[in-house]
């Protein structure tokens, strides 16, 4: 790869403020990732075999029920307060919910409820972290740049998925789980380390900033069912993961499918990222290239529910990590798509508010698809679960996609002009 070539594919760390969070969050989020594996591994082994099903799907339920409450609030307060600050509080919060859940299991709880109710509080404090984080990540880098600072982003996040669950692994497989929460704990001071070094961040201008209300919260409301290509987007998210959300169920895989142990289950794990940072690395650069973005995200969709299917019919291991990491990779497209049309398409004093609708969707749908998994695997069995669901998300994303006609025709060129950015080459010479 040409020089040139390099810097422009990675054009956004030349920005101080962007690369500083963007290290920060890759320390951040490995330890998050780390205590996500261990929370399903943990809840597993404090429960008979015939139970696992639905206890593990009921972590599910304890982190979406504080994020349907209060991820609407989250956006109105990350479009009214200053967005910096509110991440230093929202990530102090969660490294004092870690460092409790650390004391609690080093004293060895034989009950579930301690984990529940940590779990839940720490979904409550990420309600009001990802509106603040995800509208502050535009006004990190020029609004031209903001497409490659979304690719990178999202290599952050799958290195961090990778790295965290594989070293979760070799912990959970030491005995030592309070060691991975642990970890966690320490690892948000990187964030917060990274927040406190920005320099002259923009916050959203007073003719724009609203109070906190339900009039605020009205107004993000309809901005977003108004829009039918960012609606779309969400309904596509939220169908696909709650039909096809199979990762609680992971442990039942890893214990009494594939015999494969700690070890295999941190592998499992980590297979989605390494096949979503395999296609985040493609898509920096071919996201730039790609015209026709609205198929490219339904195709993503249809390849998704593809792999799940293919993954509930496997009983070898390597076959079953390949389609995870499939899963991941076709999730990552149509991430990256949906987030440079949302993020593009919203003005900068809604886009709090945005993303606290989004997130409804966006871990709604993963997390009600986990109780809905666990329901089905305890009904029938864990394969049959995730087959099923499979066929559930690829029989949404056929129905949006027909029903949906601008999402159909939605084409890079569009996103240039809800931005209001500079016309391409090929636009200027079009139009004279």
């Amino acid at each position: 790869m040409k020089r040139s070539q390099f810097s422009q594919h990675f054009t956004s760390f030349q920005h101080r403020n962007f690369r500083l969070m963007w290290f920060g969050q890759l320390i951040s989020f490995s330890g998050s990732m780390m205590q996500n594996a261990a929370i399903l591994w943990h809840v597993s082994l404090l429960v008979p075999d015939h139970q696992k099903g639905l206890a593990l799907g009921a972590v599910g339920l304890v982190r979406v029920v504080p994020i349907i409450i209060c991820s609407l609030l989250g956006g109105v307060m990350a479009d009214a307060l200053d967005r910096r600050r509110l991440m230093l509080l929202t990530q102090t919060a969660l490294a004092v919910i870690a460092a409790v859940l650390t004391v609690v299991t080093f004293r060895g709880p034989d009950t579930l409820w301690p984990l529940y109710v940590l779990t839940a509080l720490s979904a409550a404090a990420s309600a009001f972290d990802m509106p603040a984080r995800q509208a502050l990540t535009p006004t990190l880098v020029p609004l031209e740049h903001l497409p490659n600072a979304i690719g990178l982003n999202s290599i952050m996040f799958q290195l961090a998925s990778v790295l965290g669950p594989a070293l979760g692994g070799l912990l959970i497989a030491s005995g030592d789980i309070g060691w991975v929460y642990a970890i966690n704990a320490v690892s948000y001071i990187a964030v917060i380390v990274a927040l406190l070094l920005m320099r002259d961040v923009p916050v959203v201008s007073a003719a724009n900033k609203q109070a906190v209300s339900l009039k605020a919260m009205g107004e993000g409301l309809r901005f977003v069912f108004r829009a039918p290509l960012i609606r779309s987007t969400m309904l596509l998210d939220f169908f696909a993961t709650f039909f096809a959300s199979a990762t609680a169920l992971l442990p039942i895989f890893a214990q009494d499918i594939l015999h494969v142990g700690p070890q295999g289950y941190g592998l499992l794990w980590a297979a989605p990222s390494v096949g979503a940072a395999l296609a985040a690395v493609a898509m920096v650069p071919a996201a730039q290239r790609v015209q026709r973005r609205g198929l490219g995200l339904i195709w993503a969709i249809i390849a998704y529910s593809l792999a799940t299917i293919v993954f509930g019919l496997s009983r070898d291991f390597w076959l079953t990590f390949v389609c995870l990491a499939v899963v991941g990779g076709a999730d990552m497209v149509s991430t990256v798509f949906r987030n440079i049309i949302r993020q593009l398409g919203t003005p900068d004093h809604l886009r709090g508010r945005m993303t606290g609708v989004n997130m409804i969707f966006l871990m709604g749908g993963p997390q009600l698809g986990e109780l809905e998994a666990g329901l089905v695997a305890d009904r029938l069995t864990a394969p049959w679960s995730v087959i099923t669901g499979g066929l559930g998300s690829l029989i949404a994303a056929l129905y949006i996609a027909r029903t949906t006609p601008h999402l159909r025709r939605y084409r890079r060129d569009d996103e240039i002009t809800l931005a209001g950015l500079p016309p391409t080459p090929s636009q200027a010479a079009s139009a004279d």
